[in-house]
C-alpha cells in the first residue's frame, strides 16, 4: 500500500513538472509555424516580437494574453475570422485547412506568451 501510495506521488509529481515543459515545447512549435513563410505565416501581416520583416497590415500581436484571455477566442480566429468579422483580410487558416487544428493550438500558444 505504501509502495502504491509513494509511486502515485511521483506520477503526480512528474505529471505537474512535465506540464510547463510541454506548454513551452507548444509554444516553440506555435512560434516557429507562425514565422514560416509557407505555412502560418503570421509575420507577412503582423509585428511580432523575434520575426524578420513584419507588415503593417493587421495589428502588432502584443499583450495577447490579456486582449483575448479566453484562448477560444485566439483559436476562433486563426480558424475562421470571418465569421466575427466578414470584411476582414485575415485568411481562414483552418475552414481552408491551411493549419490543421494541432497547428492551430501551438500558435495561440505561442501567441499567449507574447
Amino acid at each position: 500500500m505504501l509502495l502504491q501510495v509513494i509511486v502515485l506521488a511521483l506520477l503526480i509529481g512528474s505529471a505537474a513538472s512535465a506540464t510547463p515543459a510541454c506548454a513551452q515545447s507548444a509554444a516553440a512549435e506555435g512560434q516557429k509555424l507562425a514565422f514560416d513563410r509557407g505555412k502560418g505565416n503570421c509575420l507577412t501581416c503582423h509585428e511580432i516580437k523575434g520575426g524578420d520583416l513584419p507588415g503593417t497590415i493587421g495589428p502588432a500581436l502584443k499583450d495577447i494574453k490579456s486582449k483575448y484571455p479566453d484562448r477560444n477566442d485566439l483559436v476562433a480566429i486563426l480558424y475562421d475570422e470571418t465569421k466575427r468579422n466578414p470584411q476582414t483580410v485575415m485568411p481562414p487558416f483552418g475552414r481552408n485547412r491551411i493549419l490543421t487544428d494541432q497547428e492551430i493550438n501551438a500558435i495561440v500558444d505561442f501567441l499567449q506568451t507574447l
